[in-house]
């Protein structure tokens, strides 16, 4: 039976590297992933998944407003697809999450969804959200804090190196501006304010 998965963590977890991994394993098996990813996210270039280590491959992309149901029909009408993989989840809108969740009870395609849990103040990404709510599996891809305890949260460093309090919830960044630490480390870096 299909399930939709969520693999959460904090920046630099690996995410995308177990993500290509599990793709590369079903290839291997012979049977075909559909790789999606965040399409404001073009870091690597338009349409790519790429590790820190140096993996990649081709994805199709989603925006806000796109109709993932639909989408994954249409890619079901080409030839089979024995799983969907989606990276940078966290920027899925709540109503593409549901569109996720009613593939994986309509079409029997297991979906494994792959991002942030909590964006740098602390808060909840909105797709995040959606997929903590509606997911039948979760499972935390680890990372560490510099002290050596697991990273739940993460910083976004401003220009002096400092972490930043306020902004926009999206900057799209890599290790030059963000940095995964335990909650202890976060609230000092954040003068222990609390999320709102």
């Amino acid at each position: 039976m299909a399930k939709l998965y969520f693999n959460y963590s904090t920046m630099n977890a690996g995410k995308s590297t177990v993500l290509l991994q599990a793709a590369h394993n079903y290839r291997e098996m012979g049977m075909t992933p559909y790789i999606l990813t965040a399409r404001l996210d073009n870091r690597t270039g338009k349409g790519q998944v790429a590790s820190r280590i140096g993996l990649t491959a081709e994805a199709d992309t989603f925006a806000h407003g796109d109709d993932l149901y639909a989408r994954i029909q249409a890619r079901l009408a080409e030839g089979p697809v024995q799983c969907i993989f989606i990276d940078e989840a966290q920027f899925l809108d709540p109503e593409q999450v549901w569109q996720l969740a009613r593939a994986v009870d309509d079409m029997n395609v297991p979906v494994m969804a792959y991002g942030l849990r909590v964006d740098f103040q602390g808060r909840t990404f909105p797709g995040s959200a959606g997929l903590l709510a509606w997911a039948d599996d979760m499972r935390e891809v680890r990372t560490i804090c510099h002290c050596g305890r697991k990273a739940t949260m993460v910083v976004r460093r401003g220009a002096d190196g400092q972490a930043a309090r306020d902004g926009d919830q999206v900057q799209i960044g890599g290790n030059e501006t963000y940095l995964s630490l335990c909650r202890k480390h976060w609230r000092e870096a954040m003068g222990d304010s609390a999320p709102v």
